[in-house]
């Protein structure tokens, strides 16, 4: 950017009403609601990772020899 064009660009303002005539109340209201609507610099949250999806659930237990093992070999 030039000098000129970063001079010109704090002047102007963010937000030029063309036609109407709005309060500063409503005008207001109007830049707020554009503001929240653009995101903001907020990073998103965090996801956790749901216990259905946990790839330790894919893993197999070792058998272990005893009462019930035969049963516990057919599960998938």
């Amino acid at each position: 950017m030039t000098p000129e064009q970063s001079e010109s660009a704090a002047t102007e303002p963010p937000l030029r009403l063309v036609r109407g005539d709005a309060s500063p109340e409503e005008i207001a209201a109007l830049f707020a609601v554009l503001s929240a609507a653009s995101g903001g610099d907020e990073a998103p949250a965090p996801r956790s990772t749901s216990a259905w999806t946990s790839r330790e659930r894919l893993v197999r237990r070792p058998l272990t020899p005893g009462p019930g093992a035969w049963r516990a070999s057919a599960w998938r």
